[in-house]
């Protein structure tokens, strides 16, 4: 199987390639980073389609910067958009399976209930605009594809919200978190290995293929992450000391752009389709924590 990883050397890309490597070392896989193929640019993107002519295209590449984006609209646009579409005509035209990755932030999080995938996008920010257009242009020009909307990820490389938070608790400071948008959060290992386990699944089942909501299970807030990870860490030594997480509402919290209040994921149709059991966010997080201390320690 010649699978092609894009945007290979992000948190997602990294934990794609682990996960692949791991459970099909069998599978020819080539993972470029932004630097071998800019998906951006489109005659970087297309000579890489060219080169390799893949079975499997896993598009792990995106533009992040939610705040930014705001400023910086057109390359949002360009990254999440119409270098989507390009990926798209590609994929069909060399008959590959397209998998694409997407995000909560498609959806204004009005009301309580979690967002199934029927329910209609209506993003709040220009990053959840340019990720909806993305997803209509994959459905659009490549039916054969499985793109999985996420959210709340952490974990792998790099900067994000759990170490952050395990870094500021280290060095002794108090911090205030939103305490009215709520999620799963999501460690990036989990959901690689999900994707994975999906792919192969979807190979021999083309009617697998489609669009699916994939997190872990239950919901907390932000302030309410942040407090479970500073009190797992404390039960587990990786903190001396405590640190205080003031709940503070989002209109307190200064951002550029405006997030969804609810980003709660209903993942029962992937759940029924893959067989694949989806875990509680709180017992994930202990996991990786306890992997994270691991990690420390062999480093030691």
């Amino acid at each position: 199987m010649r699978t092609l990883l894009l945007g290979a050397r992000g948190q997602l890309g990294r934990a794609l390639f682990s996960a692949l490597s791991a459970k099909w070392p069998h599978w020819q896989l080539v993972a470029l980073g932004r630097d071998e193929c800019d998906i951006a640019d489109s005659l970087s993107l297309v000579g890489a389609l060219r080169r390799h002519r893949p079975d499997v295209i896993i598009n792990a590449a995106a533009y992040t910067a939610v705040d930014r984006a705001e400023s910086e609209p057109d390359i949002a646009e360009i990254t999440n958009h119409w270098a989507v579409m390009e990926l798209a005509r590609g994929a069909q035209a060399i008959g590959a399976l397209l998998v694409h990755f997407s995000t909560d932030y498609v959806f204004d999080g009005t009301g309580t209930k979690p967002w199934v995938e029927a329910d209609k996008p209506c993003p709040l920010n220009v990053y959840g605009a340019s990720k909806y257009a993305g997803e209509q242009a994959i459905q659009r020009l490549c039916p054969n594809h499985l793109i999985f909307r996420t959210s709340w990820l952490y974990g792998g490389v790099g900067t994000h919200f759990a170490n952050t938070i395990l870094a500021r608790a280290g060095a002794g400071q108090d911090m205030s978190v939103v305490v009215d948008q709520w999620g799963a959060p999501t460690p990036v290992e989990w959901l690689a290995s999900a994707v994975v386990l999906a792919l192969a699944q979807a190979l021999k089942e083309p009617d697998k293929r489609g669009l699916y909501h994939l997190s872990c299970q239950g919901e907390t807030s932000w302030h309410g992450f942040a407090s479970a990870l500073v009190e797992e860490a404390l039960r587990l030594g990786q903190l001396v000391q405590t640190a205080t997480v003031h709940p503070i509402g989002s209109d307190e919290w200064p951002q550029q752009a405006r997030r969804p209040l609810n980003s709660k994921l209903d993942c029962q149709l992937f759940s029924t389709a893959f067989k694949i059991r989806l875990p509680q966010w709180h017992d994930e997080m202990k996991g990786w924590l306890a992997s994270r201390a691991a990690n420390i320690s062999s480093q030691k």
